[in-house]
């Protein structure tokens, strides 16, 4: 194969062909991304809003799959970036480059399978399982039955089979009617339906693409578990990556319920001796009377009872499985009965002896943390013991970056100033400083621990002049929020904020309820219109947001990360307390207490971070183009007060800082009549 033209030539043709211009972050992030590619060195990038880093990584990877016959795969943690790269960069880039690789670079995406419609299910029927909550209201029965019939109908029409092409979507219950998970699937080879099964088909394809674009989620699953869905691969791209240990950790955090026990024994029921079934149901219901005796929320110790009943529910569940025996080859018409009983006795009898297992006797040895979840006077929330990883840094550091070689890349990475606070979280060894573009001039690198994978830091700036576009308010005159609500003073700063901006303002609160309040209270004293969270769908309000000018949207956690509103229609974003995880958050204060037990800060390390994490995300909803200007009013006086101020300040972008309101208001004002 003749030699292919360098990164820099193939990115320069890639912005010519979508009329771009050549931005200095996106060609060093190029560079640094091919450097790693060839040295097998990882590299963690932050490239602010607006640095065109989708092209900046794409283009080295396609340029390195190419050239070597392999396949790179890119991993987001939003359907938004997923769909962003599938249905725009790619096929653009694809174009773009096919002339100068002398062919069209290939890719495909792939998601898990719970994500693509089972025609075995389809025809064979879901199996019976409990009644969900709600499920007697003869609304909720009519509107499954068209769900259903409607994904029939669908089955017919779909090339992909893939849900988030049904538009519009169904509700999770009826998706599962016609859906099997990894556990459940019977295989290819043993399914009467494999030849036409539209996962198998994804799976296919993606083995013969140069990219694959999957989410963090399946990333983890073909890392962590043995599960090997995605096709052989030597470099891994994450973006997003502020958000892959939270990914991580939700894949390897497991559930035991009375449900689930339920759904156990009626699955196996029908195909078991029924006083093995009974057993486990009895299990399952003296599970249920110990567990209705415990308090919600972290345990520390085993309680003797409980530890009794798991016992009970983990031997229950293996003489279940033991009953089942292997698969008979005279009996091809039971493969899915057993297939399906056997995957919940597998999750129900792990998740016990894992739970069994997170108690050592040295608590600086533990690995998970446990909890109790739900609300007894809540049906719809039956209590659940819930099973997380202390860590995942090591998981990572042994599976992820054991392997291959991968680039971590987001606009925000660096918290308090540097790449460590995230890299240790990863599992990589702490580095001792950042790079930036001018570093990269001068060939300088920061050493990272020979003992641990190698790695280096690179931020490539923004193209945003943060401190001539945006004004960072930090309110130190009012109170330290409480546990009651928003106080009087905070809903009196709002109003007369979204007053002087004339409307266009994204409120992010660090609660519903507060959120709700807001919206609420506002309401009666302005003359703009507020949306508020959950009064529609997410993304329907965010459309009338970006619409309406004069628009106000209130919300909560999904907002602080998937608002892109560039322009006049978003020039306030409002930021009610310093978002530290709640202190009974089971896992955060089970990690904090982990790191203050070795000597660090566990307060820092954690809730803090936690806090950095989603300021400086929820600040990013700011400037989303070069011309945007505005404000980011911080109501929580800590910001300015508490010694860890300067941390959560150093992992916001360079605004000009004032405290004064009256400066603050005048300048919004100004933006009003600006934009008006």
């Amino acid at each position: 194969m003749p030699e292919l033209p360098s990164t820099e030539e193939l990115l320069a043709e890639a912005v010519s062909a979508v009329g771009g211009a050549e931005r200095p972050g996106q060609v060093e992030m190029a560079q640094a991304v091919e450097r790693a590619i060839r040295t097998g060195e990882h590299l963690a990038v932050q490239a602010g809003t607006g640095t065109g880093k989708s092209l900046a990584y794409l283009v080295p990877a396609i340029r390195h799959a190419v050239g070597e016959g392999s396949t790179v795969v890119v991993s987001t943690a939003t359907i938004a970036l997923q769909r962003q790269l599938v249905d725009r960069d790619l096929p653009r880039l694809a174009k773009a480059l096919k002339g100068a690789l002398g062919r069209a670079p290939t890719f495909a995406i792939l998601k898990g399978r719970r994500n693509y419609l089972c025609m075995h299910r389809l025809h064979s029927g879901a199996p019976e399982e409990p009644e969900e909550p709600g499920l007697f209201d003869p609304f909720a029965v009519s509107r499954l039955g068209r769900d259903v019939k409607r994904l029939h109908d669908w089955s017919s029409d779909t090339e992909t089979g893939d849900r988030d092409e049904l538009v519009p979507g169904v509700t999770d219950q009826a998706w599962r009617q016609v859906s099997v998970t990894a556990r459940e699937c019977l295989g290819a080879a043993k399914c009467p339906i494999g030849t036409d099964c539209f996962a198998e088909r994804a799976r296919a394809e993606a083995g013969r693409a140069d990219v694959v674009v999957t989410n963090h989620a399946l990333l983890a699953i073909d890392a962590l578990e043995g599960y090997k869905v995605l096709p052989e691969h030597d470099v891994v791209v994450v973006d997003e990556a502020h958000d892959l240990v939270d990914r991580v950790t939700s894949v390897a955090t497991e559930e035991l319920s009375t449900t689930a026990i339920a759904i156990a024994v009626r699955r196996c029921g029908r195909q078991i001796e029924e006083d093995v079934a009974d057993q486990l149901s009895e299990a399952g219901e003296g599970l249920a009377m110990i567990v209705s005796d415990l308090p919600v929320g972290r345990m520390d110790a085993m309680p003797r009872a409980l530890g009794g009943a798991l016992a009970a529910v983990r031997d229950a569940a293996h003489r279940c499985m033991t009953a089942l025996g292997p698969e008979r080859k005279e009996d091809p018409d039971g493969a899915t009965d057993r297939k399906l009983a056997k995957a919940v006795l597998d999750e129900v009898h792990d998740t016990a002896v894992r739970l069994l297992e997170a108690f050592d006797e040295d608590e600086s040895k533990r690995r998970d943390v446990v909890w109790l979840a739900g609300d007894f006077r809540d049906d719809s929330r039956p209590p659940t013991i819930k099973v997380a990883p202390l860590g995942v840094g090591g998981l990572l550091r042994e599976r992820l970056f054991g392997p291959r070689t991968t680039v971590l890349t987001s606009a925000t990475l660096t918290l308090g100033g540097t790449f460590d606070t995230l890299a240790r979280q990863w599992g990589l060894p702490a580095s001792t400083q950042v790079r930036t573009i001018e570093d990269t001039a001068t060939e300088k690198e920061p050493p990272s621990d020979l003992d641990g994978p190698r790695w280096s830091g690179l931020d490539v700036g923004s193209p945003f002049e943060h401190s001539k576009s945006a004004i960072l308010y930090l309110a130190r005159h009012l109170p330290t929020p409480g546990r009651d609500g928003l106080p009087p003073s905070y809903v009196d700063e709002i109003v007369e904020l979204v007053n002087a901006a004339g409307g266009r303002s994204l409120g992010l609160f660090s609660s519903m309820r507060a959120a709700k309040q807001a919206a609420e209270a506002v309401r009666e004293r302005i003359e703009y219109p507020v949306l508020c969270q959950g009064e529609d769908s997410t993304s329907q309000l965010v459309k009338k947001f970006a619409e309406d000018a004069r628009c106000c949207l209130f919300g909560t956690l999904s907002l602080w990360q998937g608002v892109d509103v560039p322009g006049d229609s978003l020039q306030l974003v409002i930021v009610d307390r310093i978002p530290f995880p709640r202190p009974d958050d089971p896992l955060a204060s089970a990690r904090q207490r982990a790191v203050t037990s070795r000597g660090g800060n566990g307060f820092l390390t954690v809730a803090a971070t936690h806090a950095a994490l989603l300021l400086a995300q929820g600040a990013g909803r700011l400037l989303r183009a070069t011309n945007d200007k505005g404000v980011v009013a911080i109501l929580d006086p800590r910001l300015a007060t508490a010694r860890y101020g300067g941390f959560l300040r150093a992992s916001l972008p360079p605004f000009w800082t004032t405290s004064d309101p009256e400066v603050v208001r005048a300048a919004l004002k100004r933006l009003d009549a600006a934009a008006s």
